[in-house]
């Protein structure tokens, strides 16, 4: 029996070769249809969640917050993400995505219009946490949402235009956050920071309208596609499907190895990238700007060339069907890069150079490390489980931000978080690379 391996592709026959070339036009046009929309929500949604990292600059001066107390504020996001990610999820599996993503939206966004009231620290934390309940489970429902649409072996592509997306939200911040906050400053005795939350926040309102009336719950639910065509993806799915569990689906989820092992990597990873979305700003004014407007440009520079560097890494690994050393590569070059940028007399560019490199490979570590997860969890309890890795390893918003913030408050260096996040990145190399070599071996056993 001939097996293809993740490595080496044998010669397909004209008759693959033809049925590769039907389904490449259909995922096409499946991804033409609903990754756009997608992806711009999602674009939205990183802006929405990670702008106080340009607010901070203004903020920490009017309600008189140290680098711990504004990391706290993230750290409340996070605590309302996780304890509402996995019941939004399983929601998703019970109402569908059209009911739960315009649910998500409408809320996320009228707590980010509500920030233009917020006049103390209370108020900033009570709706950071809302912010965070509401927003709970987006991500991991687009995943889970994305496993009805593509088979394993396309996923990490359409995943990689989503992390893509996280990219964009920061040139998008970098282009516009600054001149918000600079230009609206006082404007009807409102902070610069403030006007800049709300205004960023309000598109998801009138997105969340959109995605009700837009999107499908699933193939077979969709006018613009033919019989055939459903047929066709319903096939491609199948030739990838495991055997189901049985059980409850969130007890199966929470008795799963797997489970943890992936939400451990997860955990390193978003450790990585809340360093880059929260702290971005304030490392780029350490290496000597000063100018908020020019900040907030500068901090476009590493997103815009990881938005392409994450979509190119990620259609690479889908091409090649390989995970395990590219997620490697990715995970331990991104470690050297932040441990570089402790180095004494690399000056300003030596630093965005470090600074773009890290932000590259964080970000391209992610879709690939997203169509792992997927392969592993069948069935109904996939939603749950995609949940409740995303729910574990999104964790780290509670205890990473605010550890940064201390070693910048104690040690007045960022140097330390560096190392903390590199190491953190070097030991989800090795879980990685624990759970490809048993699912390699599982598949040869079964083969």
């Amino acid at each position: 029996m001939t097996t293809r391996s993740s490595a080496y592709a044998v010669p397909a026959s004209a008759n693959e070769i033809h049925t590769e070339t039907t389904e490449d036009s259909l995922f096409r046009k499946v991804t033409l249809r609903i990754i756009p929309f997608l992806f711009f929500c999602y674009v939205i949604a990183i802006l929405d969640r990670n702008n106080i990292g340009f607010a901070q600059l203004q903020m920490k001066h009017d309600l008189s917050l140290t680098d711990a107390a504004y990391s706290l504020g993230a750290v409340f996001f996070f605590i309302g993400y996780v304890l509402f990610e996995v019941p939004s999820n399983m929601l998703l599996h019970k109402f569908g995505a059209r009911k739960t993503f315009a649910r998500i939206m409408v809320l996320w966004g009228m707590a980010s219009v509500l920030m233009v009231a917020v006049s103390t620290t209370t108020q900033f934390y009570v709706l950071r946490f809302l912010l965070g309940v509401f927003e709970a489970g987006f991500f991991p429902g687009i995943v889970f949402y994305l496993t009805f649409w593509f088979p394993a072996r396309r996923r990490a592509g359409a995943l990689s235009i989503f992390y893509a997306g996280v990219a964009v939200a920061g040139v998008l911040g970098g282009l516009v956050s600054g001149s918000i906050m600079r230009g609206m400053d006082g404007m009807h005795g409102i902070h610069g920071w403030q006007w800049m939350l709300a205004i960023e926040g309000a598109p998801a309102v009138l997105l969340g309208v959109i995605a009700y009336f837009y999107l499908q719950d699933n193939p077979s639910a969709a006018s613009w596609l033919s019989p055939r065509e459903k047929a066709q993806i319903s096939e491609a799915l199948a030739r990838d499907a495991k055997p189901t569990e049985h059980g409850h689906s969130l007890l199966a989820a929470l008795g799963n190895r797997y489970v943890y092992l992936f939400a451990f990597v997860y955990f390193c990873l978003t450790s990585g990238i809340l360093l880059l979305l929260f702290w971005m700003p304030s490392m780029i004014k350490g290496f000597g700007v000063t100018d908020i407007v020019q900040i907030s440009l500068y901090s476009a520079i590493p997103n815009a060339i990881g938005a392409l560097g994450v979509i190119l890494i990620a259609r690479n690994s889908d091409r090649r069907n390989e995970r395990k050393w590219h997620f490697v590569i990715c995970a331990a070059g991104a470690a050297a890069a932040l441990a570089l940028l402790t180095s004494h007399g690399i000056g300003f560019a030596g630093s965005m150079a470090f600074l773009t490199a890290a932000t590259v490979l964080i970000y391209a570590a992610h879709p690939i490390f997203w169509s792992v997860p997927a392969t592993f969890f069948r069935g109904p309890n996939a939603a749950a489980s995609i949940a409740l890795v995303s729910s574990i390893g999104v964790s780290s918003g509670t205890i990473t931000p605010y550890l940064i913030g201390l070693i910048k408050t104690y040690t007045g260096s960022m140097s330390y978080a560096f190392y903390f996040i590199a190491v953190l990145l070097v030991l989800a190399c090795v879980a990685m690379a624990h759970a490809l070599r048993h699912e390699r071996a599982e598949r040869a056993r079964t083969a």
